[in-house]
């Protein structure tokens, strides 16, 4: 009930504020039409008469109207200032960071900012040189071996990175172990599987190259088998065929 009659005394309240605000009609005439946005239409003047009488008895009258027209249209758009991006420095040539900033301006409105972000690599690079100042050297490649590339590097150049107090031989048995641990894990997986197949392929190969060179020197054994066989034979059938035409006369007397 207590809502409702709020709700009926605010609904009077703009009733009489609607009324009050209703425009009151002047003796001159102002016309005023608002197609978009907001007119201003103000008018006004004002009239002078001058009246001359003459020694005739005529008369002059003289009437000047001056009407004033003030028009202001508050519909043109004016965009809003471009919003400039806030300056970042580092301050120091110690400090591993850098500023980012940008904006972006529309036609309604501008929006600007930036952040400080930290520059790892430039931070392992400087950790590296102290450690080094120091005269910790392991350590020194240590921490550099914590950037992929630094890894990979120093695999490829046969000198794997240190494992926990291990060098040399020693630390690539325990990367091999625990390959996880690889700062390049991923890259490490992604060439492995390109030289496991390539192992691969090139194995088939082999396996098929010596398949094929077994059948061939089979192949040439059965047909060197073969003509000796064949050499053989012919050379028995030979040695028959002399016993049978021409007989031993020594033996046929002796009979």
């Amino acid at each position: 009930m207590n809502y409702f009659i709020k709700n009926l005394i605010l609904l009077v309240l703009l009733t009489i504020m609607v009324m009050l605000s209703k425009p009151i009609i002047a003796d001159d005439t102002n016309t005023q039409t608002n197609t978009s946005g907001s007119n201003t239409n103000i008018t006004g003047g004002y009239e002078s008469t001058s009246e001359t009488n003459y020694a005739d008895g005529s008369t002059n009258t003289t009437t000047t109207n001056n009407d004033t027209t003030n028009t202001t249209n508050s519909n043109s758009t004016v965009p809003p200032p471009s919003a400039n991006s806030p300056s970042y420095s580092s301050m120091s040539q110690d400090v591993c960071s850098m500023g980012v900033s940008g904006s972006v301006t529309t036609g309604i409105v501008g929006i600007s900012g930036g952040k400080h972000f930290i520059d790892e690599n430039c931070e392992r690079i400087k950790l590296a040189k102290v450690l080094q100042d120091f005269g910790m050297k392991v350590a020194s490649v240590a921490i550099l071996c914590q950037d992929h590339r630094v890894h990979k590097a120093m695999q490829s150049a046969g000198t794997p990175c240190p494992f926990d107090g291990k060098i040399g031989k020693d630390a690539q048995a325990m990367w091999d172990k625990y390959p996880e641990l690889r700062p390049d894990y991923e890259n490490h997986l992604k060439r492995t599987e390109i030289m496991d197949k390539v192992d691969a392929e090139l194995l088939a190969q082999q396996l098929k190259e010596a398949e094929e060179e077994a059948e061939r020197i089979a192949a040439e054994e059965a047909k060197k088998a073969e003509e000796e066989a064949l050499k053989k034979a012919e050379e028995e059938a030979k040695l028959n065929e002399e016993i049978i035409i021409d007989p031993d006369p020594v033996r046929i007397h002796g009979e």
